[in-house]
């Protein structure tokens, strides 16, 4: 038996045992993991300095780095994600939905676990522990493949989880991490629907792309991250070069970070000066076309740069005439994911609401704030940009399912 078919047998083996335990236990389990990510800090900084070592040599982006790099404040966010996750109600065995057909019996449709849900991502160490803490609330088994840019970081991490599992008398396998990062090992993976249930892929929109085609596992899209910020003619000014500002630079690596901006006409010229000045704090290259060229010197942007996720000090600028043609814009070059309008025009506001085809859509606030945390998940699984079973940042809810459970007194079927 290969080492992959063998985690996959040992996933399938603990999911009944992760499905019924109780709420109080998986609590104990998640406060206990939360402990022991801080009391191991230093084990997970000298492992990520390793990964952070590789990055460098290899020349990797600084977005990339970005994702990659934990901090003594990144861990103790992990684990206040998973403290997050203890105090959530635990959706298993809700009833969702109960009633009486005419046939007399009594039927509930009441939430269960997915079972084992593989997760391919990329140089996202804290994906580790969000992962397994939404995934052991839930009572889901959790496979893990990680890139090999932050193998130690992800190695190190997991082992702090197995090591709380045995000390609390839980599996061992309810979490695990594929140490083979080949691509070979990875497409294998994509296609153990002998053992795993739902597969979710997190990274780029190359990674997502690869797991859809090749996948024989169900998957939750999660999607990359081209996020416009319209500003309207009825904007305030100050407000919206202060959000674009936090959208785009805050942190550049990161899905929810604001790659495109969409200007109306009526504002360019009192606008951008503004916006260009307060970017160029932290040095950020502006991509714009004819007529916001003509309002502040940046370069000339592509057709390309409309679709494009810099990860990246970078920003593509487009003028428009109307909301309309920004709506328009937007819904043709974004990614599902999120988008946002600065305007004190209600109407304004409530039509880009209504109109624009995103999981989420903001008016006055930045798009970094479609996150797991932020929304009071506690933690999130991905952020889907599909409209199938779950949509936007994956709390608890999107990784379970339901089943009938139904009670009769005798009834047969004529």
């Amino acid at each position: 038996m290969n080492v992959l078919e063998h985690i996959g047998k040992e996933a399938k083996k603990a999911a009944p045992v992760l499905g019924t335990l109780s709420t109080e236990k998986k609590n104990q389990v998640l406060l206990k993991a939360a402990s022991n990510l801080t009391a191991g800090m230093d084990r997970i900084l000298a492992a990520n300095e390793k990964d952070m070592e590789q990055g460098r040599a290899k020349g990797m982006k600084a977005g990339l780095l970005d994702r990659l790099k934990l901090t003594p404040e990144r861990i103790e966010g992990m684990a206040e994600g998973l403290r997050q996750i203890a105090g959530l109600a635990d959706p298993i065995g809700q009833v969702i939905e109960e009633h009486r057909p005419p046939n007399g019996l009594r039927i509930r449709q009441v939430r269960v676990p997915l079972g084992v849900v593989g997760i391919i991502y990329e140089a996202r160490p804290n994906v580790t522990a969000d992962a397994f803490g939404l995934c052991f609330k839930t009572g889901n088994v959790a496979i893990l493949r990680g890139g090999s840019d932050a193998i130690h970081s992800n190695h190190t991490i997991v082992e702090i989880l197995q090591e709380t599992l045995a000390a609390q008398g839980c599996p061992v396998s309810a979490i695990s991490l594929l140490e083979d990062t080949s691509r070979e090992t990875a497409a294998a993976f994509m296609r153990l629907n002998s053992y795993i249930d739902v597969l979710i892929p997190r990274g780029s929109a190359g990674l997502i792309a690869a797991v859809v085609k090749n996948s024989t596992v169900p998957v939750i899209e999660t999607g990359s991250g081209n996020c416009h910020i319209y500003v309207d003619e009825a904007a305030d000014l100050s407000m919206a070069v202060e959000i674009v500002y936090n959208a785009k630079t805050q942190r550049i690596g990161v899905c929810n970070a604001c790659e495109s901006l969409v200007v109306h006409e009526k504002v360019r010229n009192a606008f951008l000066p503004l916006l260009a000045e307060r970017l160029s704090e932290k040095q950020v290259e502006l991509r714009g076309d004819a007529r916001a060229r003509e309002a502040v010197p940046m370069k000339e942007a592509s057709q390309e740069d409309w679709g494009m996720e810099y990860l990246d000090y970078i920003l593509s600028v487009k003028v428009v005439d109307s909301l309309s043609e920004a709506v328009s814009h937007i819904n043709q070059y974004n990614t599902g994911h999120s988008e946002a309008i600065i305007t004190e025009d209600k109407a304004h506001a409530e039509q880009f609401l209504r109109e624009v085809d995103a999981a989420a859509v903001y008016v006055n606030a930045s798009t970094r704030f479609t996150d797991g945390f932020e929304f009071g998940f506690g933690a999130e699984i991905g952020i889907s940009t599909q409209k199938l079973h779950a949509r936007g940042p994956m709390g608890l809810l999107a990784l379970t399912s339901y089943k009938y459970k139904i009670y009769g007194k005798g009834q047969v079927r004529k």
